[in-house]
């Protein structure tokens, strides 16, 4: 966790305060497992600890962190079951935000989509990857709200939610990232076509591979925990 210190509008306090705490998580600035200490954040986030307690109780209710009675709050760490779980899920609803969009997306959406495809691209480039994440997610809500379909868009939030770490983190290794970036090429080539059979299976393709890279990730840091360390 830096101590960069984050000015904050005072309207919609907690929210912004949440805002920051799900960067924080994603980006691993919080590790899997790690306890929020309530007086280091207030202090880094530069706000109250009331906001940020209000803030804590939202990242909850996502189930991105989990409050321990007594004891706070610490960061979810998930189990390889509930990943796979998950991702089972989320391929599902990434698969028919992509058939449903490619149905029902407008020019300016799809204008939208590709302008942030090419900047997206141009954080690949530079291999910043907490911009290529940003712009990656973007991509991935634009394409679920270009369904139009508010029941399937709150769904994927919330499942959504419990996996940005892990979808963050997967795109650290250089060939599996290149692969990744491919797989998005192909998602504006069928979207562009409005082509909801090759959006569907893109996707589901797309968190397929994602899935099997965040297992082999948490089965080497498993293992690495419980090989003992050489004197």
């Amino acid at each position: 966790m830096t101590a960069e210190i984050f000015a904050i509008p005072r309207a919609a306090l907690h929210e912004q305060v949440a805002h920051r705490l799900r960067q924080m998580l994603v980006e691993n600035r919080i590790a899997p497992g790690a306890k929020l200490n309530e007086r280091e954040l207030a202090e880094v986030l530069n706000v109250s600890r009331t906001p940020l307690r209000e803030a804590i109780k939202m990242l909850a209710a996502e189930g991105l962190v989990e409050l321990l009675p007594n004891r706070g709050a610490i960061a979810v760490e998930l189990s390889e079951e509930d990943v796979r779980h998950t991702f089972e899920v989320m391929a599902g609803l990434e698969a028919q935000s992509g058939e449903l969009a490619a149905k029902r997306i407008t020019d300016a959406e799809l204008a939208e989509i590709k302008a942030m495809h090419y900047e997206m691209m141009a954080a690949w480039t530079r291999r910043d990857l907490p911009a290529y994440y940003r712009l990656n997610a973007a991509i991935h809500a634009a394409i679920n709200a270009a369904a139009k379909n508010p029941v399937l868009t709150a769904t994927y939030q919330q499942v959504n939610a419990r996996l940005q770490a892990l979808r963050f983190r997967s795109n650290q290794d250089g060939d599996k990232w290149r692969a990744a970036v491919k797989e998005h090429e192909m998602m504006i080539e069928a979207l562009s076509a409005r082509d909801p059979v090759a959006m569907r299976t893109v996707l589901a393709s797309h968190l397929g591979n994602k899935l099997s890279v965040v297992i082999e990730q948490l089965r080497a840091a498993q293992s690495a925990r419980q090989t003992p360390a050489k004197a």
